[in-house]
């Protein structure tokens, strides 16, 4: 059970904050709910505490989960390469991992993204996944290590900074 001024994380959505504990009625059924605030975007979410764990509401990672993301998205022993496979499906798989309560999903989309961006020219619709991975992982992080989201981002991108910067070794 969350308490009032937690934060919290919401799948997709990203870092939160509980405002209050109310309780509503809803179709005739008084509904205890968490009322979280998303950080990013200030939007207001009913969470049903009964049912909180069931949608994926979950604590902010601790320090050493954070670094274990960190240190994930640096080893890139798991990455198959781009395959060729179908984006319609690709986007799915991605679409779904985006929407896990587990971080090392959200990880995971970044990676691939990060890593195919090397080999084509990523589409609109993986620019915008990746901007959605990146600012779901930074926010998250930025809390758990207690650091400014950017200085998280600028840590995330010289992880990837032989790809990242590929065009800018042309004296740019």
């Amino acid at each position: 059970m969350f308490s009032v001024g937690e934060l919290v994380v919401y799948p997709a959505q990203g870092v939160g904050k509980v405002e209050r504990i109310e309780t509503q009625e809803i179709g005739g059924v008084a509904t205890e709910l968490f009322i979280v605030r998303i950080l990013s975007n200030n939007v207001t979410l009913l969470v049903p505490v009964k049912n909180a764990e069931n949608v994926g509401l979950r604590g902010v990672y601790s320090p050493t989960e954070a670094k274990g993301i960190l240190s994930y998205l640096e080893d890139r022993s798991d990455f198959a390469g781009y395959t060729g496979q179908n984006w319609n499906r690709r986007y799915r798989e991605y679409s779904e991992r985006l929407k896990s309560n587990n971080l090392h999903d959200v990880a995971y989309v970044l990676k691939e993204l990060i890593l195919i961006g090397k080999d084509k020219e990523l589409s609109f619709g993986e620019r915008r996944l990746l901007e959605q991975a990146m600012g779901l992982i930074t926010l998250e992080l930025s809390f758990a290590l207690q650091q400014d989201q950017d200085a998280i981002k600028i840590a995330i991108e010289d992880l990837f900074a032989d790809i990242l910067h590929k065009d800018n070794d042309d004296g740019e």
